[in-house]
C-alpha cells in the first residue's frame, strides 16, 4: 500500500486518467472527489463487496440449476 499525505485542495492522480481531489476536512472525516472515465466503475468498498457477495450467490445458483438440468 503507498500511503500520503494531501492537504486540502490537493490530488493524486492515477492511471492518468482518474484523479482523486481532497475536498473538505472535517473532524476526523475527509471529502473526496473522484474524476474518473464514466467507464471505471467508483464504488464504496462495503457497497462493491455486497455487490460481489450478490454476484458470487448468483453465480453458484446458476451452477446449480444448470447442473440440474444435466441430471
Amino acid at each position: 500500500m503507498l500511503a500520503l499525505t494531501r492537504k486540502k485542495g490537493e490530488s493524486i492522480i492515477l492511471n492518468n486518467d482518474i484523479e482523486i481531489s481532497i475536498l473538505e476536512l472535517r473532524g476526523d472525516q475527509v471529502k473526496i472527489g473522484i474524476s474518473a472515465p464514466k467507464e471505471v466503475p467508483v464504488y464504496r468498498k462495503e457497497v462493491y463487496l455486497q455487490i460481489q457477495k450478490e454476484n458470487e450467490a448468483a453465480s453458484s445458483a446458476a451452477s446449480l440449476a444448470a447442473l440440474k438440468e444435466i441430471l
